[in-house]
């Protein structure tokens, strides 16, 4: 197959529900090999089996004599080999306490990311577990409350092993969610601090009344916030729990996570931001208000199994179940910010930016001042309530 007509058939995920074609070019079968030779005994791939439809990097999954392995690429203005390296001592971290992480290859120098040309690579083995959701996109919904449940164990797991891990928060990276703005009692310094330090988001804000909206809309969130935040243990955190990011065993009724994905956007942040995230990356149907007159309707029953599946292995302190519904409408924001600078700075989409600054910045945020998201938050106070007088 040509490299033309391979470019045609491969396709990521967009802003939506639709596929779009890709912003980086899909890994080719020569470019796969020339990574694969700097690591011992693998020999050449013989075929690339699958393009990941993932939209901020280029990955797919070569057959080698050794078995199938997970090549993946990034641009270096996303991901250099720094920035690699702090997700790969996380994952270590984990693998080492036990927890189900993807395998990384380390190289014949000891390495485990490479550089060629302004590119950047990493090699996993082929992780444990049935990839359920390889094909949803953000925001859609587990396929039943015994996964969500079994997210919630998983989950737990991490953040008790992740509590020995001590490293500092990550460097000033591209497409990382991070805690910094809604965890200072400043936040309007913390926020032109977090624009200076991301020249391609303040020039695009520079033609919005940005400001304005960050004290219209968050600041009030971060004002309920605010007495929470002492209580709250700084923990490095995946900030991506989506059933996409997991590998699954089923058995009857029952389900498991066999292998956590794609530590990209993990940081220093705290045990209820990853929960928050979670929630919200999971039971809220965002996608729904794309249609005309749409509103995001709730899992509730998945939102229950989550906190209760984490809660058999973590139980939640009183400052976090407090923090949840606090934190929960302000959770998405600073990804929402890097997402701007991302489309903004790096690959050039106007029309990218403006729809994460209006539709997941403001819109995602203003949601919760609707009924439907009104209703959540006092759903989670309630259950909150509910176990302080039990």
């Amino acid at each position: 197959m040509s490299k033309e007509r391979e470019l045609m058939q491969v396709q990521a995920h967009g802003m939506g529900t639709t596929l779009v074609e890709p912003d980086w070019a899909p890994i080719q079968l020569r470019e796969a090999n020339e990574i694969l030779a700097r690591y011992a005994g693998i020999g050449m791939a013989s075929a690339l089996i699958w393009h990941s439809p993932r939209p901020f990097s280029s990955a797919a999954i070569a057959e080698t004599e050794q078995g199938p392995l997970f090549v993946k690429r990034h641009h270096a203005k996303v991901r250099d080999i720094t920035g690699l390296g702090e997700e790969h001592r996380l994952i270590g971290h984990l693998r080492s306490n036990g927890i189900p992480v993807s395998d990384i290859l380390i190289g014949l120098d000891g390495e485990s990311a490479y550089m060629l040309g302004e590119w950047t690579y990493e090699v996993h083995r082929l992780a444990k577990g049935t990839d359920l959701y390889r094909d949803a996109v953000s925001w859609s919904p587990f396929q039943h409350k015994s996964h969500a449940y079994a997210a919630g164990v998983a989950l737990a797991k991490l953040h008790v092993a992740a509590a020995s891990y001590e490293a500092s928060a990550r460097s000033t990276r591209t497409l990382v969610s991070s805690f910094t703005i809604f965890a200072s009692a400043a936040p309007r310094d913390a926020l032109h601090a977090y624009m200076e330090a991301r020249p391609a988001l303040s020039d695009f804000l520079a033609n919005k009344p940005w400001m304005k909206d960050f004290e219209d809309t968050f600041l009030p969130w971060h004002k309920r916030l605010a007495p929470w935040i002492s209580g709250l243990q700084p923990l490095w955190t995946h900030n991506d729990w989506h059933a996409s990011n997991l590998l699954w065993h089923e058995e009857g009724a029952t389900a498991q996570v066999e292998t956590i994905l794609d530590f990209g956007l993990a940081d220093r942040t705290t045990a209820v931001y990853d929960l928050a995230t979670a929630i919200e990356r999971n039971m809220i149907d965002w996608l729904s208000l794309d249609e005309e007159g749409g509103e995001a309707h709730v899992r509730y029953d998945h939102v229950d199994a989550l906190l209760n599946g984490y809660e058999s292995v973590r139980p939640m302190t009183a400052y976090e179940m407090a923090a949840l519904p606090a934190i929960l409408p302000i959770v998405h924001a600073e990804f929402a910010l890097a997402e701007i600078d991302y489309f903004a700075g790096i690959v050039e989409s106007a029309s990218n930016a403006e729809l994460a600054y209006e539709r997941y910045w403001l819109g995602h945020a203003k949601w919760f001042e609707r009924a439907a998201g009104i209703a959540l938050l006092t759903y989670l106070k309630r259950r909150y309530d509910k176990r302080m007088t039990e």
